[in-house]
């Protein structure tokens, strides 16, 4: 498990060598099945293999090579309708494809026809020669714990699959002050680990104190403990805790400065929760808890900070409600556009001045956040598109009505930004000569990757790879029904858009092929008992000669099922020049693929600008609640209003946040050769080092 966790996150593997002399037979067979999936062992990972006996390194590959196998959608068989996909398409009636179609969804059936043999792949794009193969190398368990704490510690929200992975090494880890930090920034790792450590019998109340500093991270321990969302976008319903946890917990909460204040958040989760932990019973014990808990129940009336800023700002008040905000800087750097928006030009550099008092005490990312922000404050805009808290990444769009704030004002929090961020990074180790590729502009911070799918290369949403070589992409789909799930239907589809989002076709079970351009469905499979498959081809010339840009990658459940009820179920994309050789699925030839396992039935998974031959990372849901008819031509509202968002997105990108580092400690440089060290998409810190950026680059506040 340790490897297959290591594997996905940093391609790098442990071996516990030994003193034997491995047939060099074993290790070639080993390389030439690792290749035909697009890997390849480092010299430092051979030679350590090679001192393993044979029945080591079988167990040990055997393990491996399922990881591999795994991580690229290769560890199931594809079988799609149309065997000979896609010249078989392209080539039959009209009236087979009907009659196909027909036959499949009334009586289950597939059509019978005979694969025929498939020439080799192209041996021009793609090949498994050593430049392209991805590479494995020799780790260890402190490379390994160093991952699993940079997740721990960083200062933005991880995904469902990274808090998997840090449970596993907390209840596996035998010296935890090896794998634990001090501090744990970010409040819902806290309640994460916390809760693990509970669960596993590794931590007590004064031991974990440490992380749970507040009411709020109090209800998020007891939601974790509860298996709910530790968000608190989603209300909980608690478990029993037993005696011994519910002292603990009351424990936690007596300890905590402005309880009642903090509780009235949220409230509704309090009363509940208050209910199960019976602070009545220990009112002498936990006083403090006691008057928390019959305040929110009875109503009683305290006067909140909220209220009090609220108050001001309906009044168009800039100075008392920053008198409000100067305890609480964070609310603070939040509220600063509205602020703006209502202050007269001497109010407005009032509250330029009195921000400045306190920016040091703002987080990195809000800080890179509010300078992205008014970075494009004046870029004109009809929509402003939100993503919501929570674990399934949604997109809401409303009307822009801010008003304008001057430029020069705009300029001045920029810079205000940009100084705190370069004093507090210059207290971090020196870098030496930085090489900072421009190309790192198309890639976003990962400030939030709470609702984050596992993918073979996980990316932030919203951030732009430049496609690989090749004219053709094949979209690919693969799931399977459950003992409970009944029949499923799972539908691939590709919706084409011009420039301005007009649309102009879609390829899906109900258009098989263009007649328009080159493209072409395999078929639509209704029910998957043991596993089925759908694939899409789009020729990319051929779109943009007939006036197409952007394609959008859709997943439809028209049956109805979310995707986190599935056994399995994902999707990727293939880079393809000729796409009649090699087999319909190659491993060498995945760009990248992700699991669907979000709590909806729509997934979009990424987008394409053809003209720009870029691929616009997505991993999003487009609603639990889809129109009726499930399909492309039932949801085109929504799907327009994501493929928007997602390729006019402005975010923080990595290019400005490396920049900073690079200006505060250390030499911009313009070539790799005289660089100490590398950012780029390819070499050095990547933008797919997800943990390393969240860890070291954004969780700076330890400084």
């Amino acid at each position: 498990m340790i490897n297959e966790i290591y594997l996905r996150r940093s391609r790098k593997v442990i071996v516990v060598q030994e003193s034997n002399q491995l047939p060099s037979t074993y290790l070639a067979t080993a390389i030439q099945h690792i290749t035909e999936l697009g890997f390849i062992f480092s010299p430092a990972l051979t030679t350590a293999l090679s001192s393993l006996s044979t029945s080591s390194f079988t167990q040990w590959f055997d393990n491996v090579f399922q990881s591999l196998k795994m991580l690229v959608g290769a560890d199931v068989d594809y079988d799609p309708m149309y065997p000979n996909f896609p010249e078989q398409v392209m080539e039959a009636s009209i009236a087979e494809l009907y009659f196909n179609a027909l036959l499949h969804y009334y009586s289950g059936e597939l059509p019978q026809y005979k694969a025929l043999q498939r020439t080799a792949l192209a041996k021009n794009v793609h090949l498994p020669a050593i430049e392209k193969l991805q590479l494995i190398e020799l780790g260890d368990e402190e490379h390994f714990r160093g991952i699993i704490t940079g997740l721990i510690a960083s200062n933005t929200s991880i995904s469902q699959v990274d808090k998997n992975d840090v449970v596993y090494a907390i209840e596996h880890e035998n010296e935890l002050e090896l794998l634990l930090p001090q501090q744990i920034p970010y409040k819902e790792q806290a309640a994460l680990v916390a809760a693990t450590l509970i669960r596993c019998s590794k931590g007590n109340a004064s031991c974990i104190a440490k992380y749970i500093l507040t009411a709020t991270d109090v209800l998020r321990l007891a939601v974790s403990l509860s298996h709910g969302d530790i968000s608190l976008a989603k209300p909980t319903h608690f478990r029993k805790f037993k005696r011994a946890e519910r002292r603990m917990l009351l424990e936690l909460l007596e300890r905590c400065p402005v309880i009642a204040e903090d509780m009235l958040r949220y409230a509704s989760s309090w009363i509940r929760l208050g209910e199960i932990l019976h602070p009545g019973e220990y009112k002498e014990r936990y006083p403090r808890c006691y008057e928390a808990f019959d305040i929110i129940r009875n109503n009683r009336v305290i006067e909140k900070f909220n209220s009090a800023v609220e108050s001001a700002l309906q009044a168009y008040d800039s100075r008392t409600a920053v008198q409000h905000l100067l305890a609480r800087p964070g609310e603070f750097a939040r509220r600063l556009d509205h602020l703006l928006r209502i202050s007269s030009a001497d109010d407005a550099k009032w509250v330029l001045t009195s921000f400045e008092g306190v920016r040091n005490a703002v987080a990195t990312p809000l800080l890179l956040q509010l300078m992205t922000h008014f970075k494009k404050r004046h870029v004109v805009s009809q929509q402003r598109v939100f993503f919501p808290k929570g674990n399934v990444a949604k997109a809401f769009s409303l009307e822009d009505s801010r008003y304008p704030i001057a430029q020069e004002l705009c300029s001045e929090v920029i810079s205000l930004c940009e100084q705190a961020l370069q004093e507090r990074f210059a207290k971090l180790p020196p870098l030496g000569n930085v090489y900072l590729d421009e190309q790192l502009q198309h890639y976003i911070v990962p400030f939030s990757q709470r609702s984050a799918s596992k993918a073979l290369h996980t990316l932030v949403r919203g951030s732009k790879l430049t496609m690989s070589e090749g004219d053709t992409i094949r979209f690919f789909l693969w799931w399977k029904e459950g003992v409970t799930t009944g029949r499923v239907d799972i539908d691939l589809s590709a919706i084409l858009y011009d420039d301005d989002w007009r649309y102009k076709e879609h390829i899906s079970y109900t258009n098989l092929r263009s007649a328009k351009y080159k493209a072409a469905h395999s078929g639509d499979i209704v029910t998957a008992p043991d596993g089925a498959c759908e694939f899409i081809d789009i020729d990319i010339p051929s779109v943009l000669a007939y006036g197409g840009r952007y394609v959008v990658a859709t997943l439809h459940s028209f049956t109805a099922q979310v995707y986190c009820d599935l056994p399995q179920c994902f999707a990727g994309w293939m880079m393809r020049q000729h796409p009649q050789s090699g087999e319909v699925f190659e491993p060498t030839t995945v760009a990248n693929r992700v699991d669907l396992a979000a709590n909806t039935q729509i997934a979009i998974p990424a987008v394409l600008d053809l003209k720009e031959r870029t691929i616009i990372w997505c991993d999003l849901a487009l609603t639990s609640q889809p129109n009726y008819y499930n399909n492309v031509e039932g949801n085109q509202s929504g799907i327009v209003l994501m493929g928007k968002a997602m390729t006019d997105m402005q975010k923080c990108n990595l290019y400005d946040l490396f920049r900073l580092h690079a200006l505060a400690r250390g030499t911009l440089v313009e070539n790799e050769e005289a660089a100490d060290i590398i950012y780029s998409p390819e070499r050095g810190v990547t933008p797919f080092d997800i943990e390393m950026i969240m860890s070291e680059y954004i969780a700076t506040e330890k400084c």
